[in-house]
């Protein structure tokens, strides 16, 4: 028994020194990054640009690749299934971590048990944005058109149980109205089909939109912030404009289960700084985001409280739980 137990030790000590040099030459190639979203995106291209600065942090490039749609389901697949060596970073949202186990059966990860939190990155400021020739100019005004013609209005989410479709749900749940959702990859591609009227109306990233506003294809009618966005100085605030919403966007960073914590730990104080200096902070001004870095641990308690709050929202939205069916 002695024999049996000094070599379990040994091998426990080893794993724990291959573990220790492991992190000491991380990285030392390519790290890939699955943004939950697609490309063009809000997010996509703060990741991006993002990764420019991060390789000299770390010291490798990071290689962005784009897993959109589905509530961003298919991206926590992929990353639950990773290798947990640190060369699998996961840039994940409020829908992955704290909506997703909410809405669905069979989601094909658990949210749980496969991703290791490693930092809170920032807070999305959205819209709700409308086609310019729809002629609404206020959320009142949209409200009168949902109610006049309930199933007329069509509107751009990620697909059915996602954050921006759980707004849509509130919106019919409070108005009496039925307005219908249309999937679509990610932000860019939703803010391209409302500038084209394949849908009327949706809530996204202002980022998304900046382009399509000046180019007066599209309408802001509130932002979803304390205050209004300094991009939008005359757009109202939900609250302004009437709807106590209390939702709130976030993206961050995580890896897959089994990840060694000292690569957890350096891949975090990568992107805090990275996320905390002022000239990145500047670009992320003009992307309609907060910056709101964390430690590891912070996240993880960030996430057990966020859970509540979107059961508290999913419960006021009487948004019913659906299997997932992989696409």
């Amino acid at each position: 028994m002695q024999k049996i137990g000094g070599a379990l030790l040994s091998l426990v000590l080893l794993a724990c020194g291959a573990f220790a040099a492991q992190a000491q030459t991380y990285p030392d190639r390519p790290i890939r990054v699955i943004v939950s979203i697609a490309a063009g995106s809000v997010t996509d291209v703060i990741m991006r640009a993002a990764s420019a600065d991060m390789a000299a942090r770390l010291g490798q490039p990071l290689v962005i690749e784009n897993r959109g749609g589905a509530s961003g389901i298919l991206a926590a697949q992929s990353c639950a299934q990773a290798a947990p060596d640190g060369y699998t970073l996961c840039v994940i949202y409020h829908s992955t971590m704290s909506y997703n186990p909410l809405l669905f059966d069979k989601l094909p990860y658990n949210a749980d048990t496969d991703l290791v939190p490693v930092a809170r990155l920032f807070f999305l400021t959205e819209g709700v944005f409308v086609n310019a020739a729809l002629g609404v100019n206020s959320i009142a005004e949209l409200k009168a058109l949902a109610q006049s013609k309930p199933d007329a209005l069509n509107y751009a989410t990620l697909g059915d149980g996602s954050f921006p479709d759980l707004f849509r749900t509130w919106l019919n749940n409070q108005w009496g109205t039925k307005i219908v959702g249309v999937p679509y990859k990610g932000g860019g591609p939703a803010a391209q089909a409302v500038a084209a009227n394949e849908v009327q109306v949706t809530r996204f990233g202002v980022g998304n939109f900046m382009g399509l506003l000046q180019a007066g294809k599209v309408k802001a009618l509130a932002v979803s912030a304390d205050k209004r966005s300094p991009l939008l100085p005359d757009v109202p605030t939900l609250k302004e404009a009437g709807l106590n919403y209390p939702g709130q966007g976030w993206w961050g960073l995580a890896v897959p289960k089994g990840t060694p914590q000292a690569i957890v730990d350096k891949v975090n104080d990568a992107f805090v700084k990275q996320f905390s200096d002022p000239k990145f902070a500047a670009f992320l001004e003009k992307q309609s985001v907060v910056p709101a870095t964390t430690t590891a641990a912070g996240f993880a308690s960030f996430l057990k409280e966020d859970r509540k709050a979107a059961e508290a929202l999913i419960k006021i939205a009487n948004t019913k739980r659906v299997e997932f069916k992989a696409q």
